[in-house]
């Protein structure tokens, strides 16, 4: 008989009923430290004053009007957003796949405007992860995430991650956008390396093609910058986010410049709860607070002070972890023994980490995680690694 509710998740079998920081607290009173964060949405951990306090308030006031109106809680974000990134415009989601679709119509209605609509390819890279509707599957491409689901939308390109021969030879007259992750999340903790992100604009700029980024999961602070691409000093034309811009309140957002949207008029596009007046409350507070450059600079420290950590487990444990990868607060160990293995041996140290492709163990914790609870996820990674070695003898 088939659960209530669809069995689409390979669930642990916990359950929490309050988060406070780094730490949830399961039915039974246990407590776990938190180093996945909702996978990198609760950017200020769990139950930030700050964002309860502004999450109260608003709910107080107004929740829901739809896109019919104004809303002066979007507008304020929207500022926000452009004051501190390459955009000019904001048009706001729900979740990240919502940002996906966006950009692909985008990108598409740009060409068209310019009276070119057989521009419609969009470069894509394996092990990319966009989300799970039909088009962000389309674009990501993996057998795991198509198969059965056909047909496809067509007019993407899939390309091996790092193979720029390939890339090279891909662009034609009908190329409309690369799509890249600066850092891919889903597939192992891969960071594009600055000259590929700057060689990726120069390639768009030569064809005239858009350049879009996925920062859904690399962004928000969590690479120690507000957005992963700032460190190879390029933008984007597209850009989309969700994730940690709500801090734990379902949010996203597409950002572009106003040549790439040139195309997107009244009409084209809409949601009817995307930048209502709760979530975009709580996401400009969210902005507010990571987009500071002394949080920016603690995220950097705390990075490089977890990693150090992580290379000294490297070290000790090398029948089980190889190598540590990512940057700021997105980190990932590539493992020895099954990466699987490795999350349930945690769940017995009460601590929470989040599986990716290439066999990555993701620790993605809050960007506000103290140098105590860094440390104590060390020790637990440690006890870890000893019951899975433990395990295997």
């Amino acid at each position: 008989m088939i659960p209530h509710v669809l069995p689409t998740y390979n669930r642990a079998p916990i359950a929490f009923t309050k988060g406070e920081g780094s730490w949830l607290t399961a039915e039974d009173g246990t407590r776990y430290l938190d180093l996945g964060a909702g996978i990198a949405v609760n950017a200020l951990g769990h139950a930030h004053p700050a964002l309860v306090a502004t999450l109260t308030e608003q709910a107080g006031k107004l929740w829901h009007v739809s896109n019919l109106y104004r809303i002066p809680e979007q507008e304020r974000l929207a500022d926000l957003l452009v004051a501190n990134t390459f955009a000019d415009t904001v048009f706001f989601t729900n979740s990240g796949t919502e940002a996906a679709e966006l950009a692909i119509k985008m990108v598409r209605k740009y060409w068209s405007e310019k009276g070119q609509p057989e521009r419609v390819e969009i470069i894509c890279f394996e092990g990319a992860f966009h989300g799970r509707s039909t088009g962000a599957i389309a674009a990501a491409g993996s057998e795991k995430m198509v198969k059965g689901f056909g047909p496809l939308m067509p007019g993407f390109t899939h390309l091996k991650f790092g193979d720029h021969d390939a890339l090279r030879a891909a662009v034609t007259d009908r190329t409309a956008a690369i799509m890249i992750e600066p850092v891919q999340g889903e597939g192992g903790i891969r960071t594009l390396p600055d000259a590929c992100l700057k060689g990726l604009r120069d390639l768009a700029d030569s064809v005239g093609a858009l350049l879009v980024f996925d920062e859904v999961q690399c962004g928000m602070g969590r690479t120690g910058r507000l957005f992963a691409h700032e460190w190879a000093g390029v933008t984007p034309d597209i850009m989309m986010v969700a994730k940690g811009i709500g801090g734990g309140f379902p949010l996203g957002a597409v950002l572009a410049t106003e040549g790439a949207a040139a195309g997107m008029t009244a009409g084209t596009h809409g949601s009817t709860y995307g930048g209502n007046p709760l979530g975009c409350a709580v996401g400009a507070r969210v902005v507010e607070m990571v987009a500071d450059d002394a949080f920016l600079d603690a995220v950097r420290q705390k990075g490089a002070r977890f990693r150090q950590g992580l290379e000294g487990l490297v070290a000790t444990h090398p029948e089980v972890f190889e190598g540590v990868r990512g940057q700021g607060l997105m980190l990932g160990l590539k493992c020895k023994a099954a990466n699987t293995d490795v999350v349930k041996a945690a769940y017995a140290e009460h601590l929470l980490t989040v599986p990716a492709a290439d066999n990555v163990l993701r620790l993605l914790p809050a960007l506000n995680i103290d140098d105590a609870d860094i440390a104590e996820a060390l020790a637990r990674l440690d006890r870890t690694a000893s019951r899975v070695k433990a395990d295997a003898a």
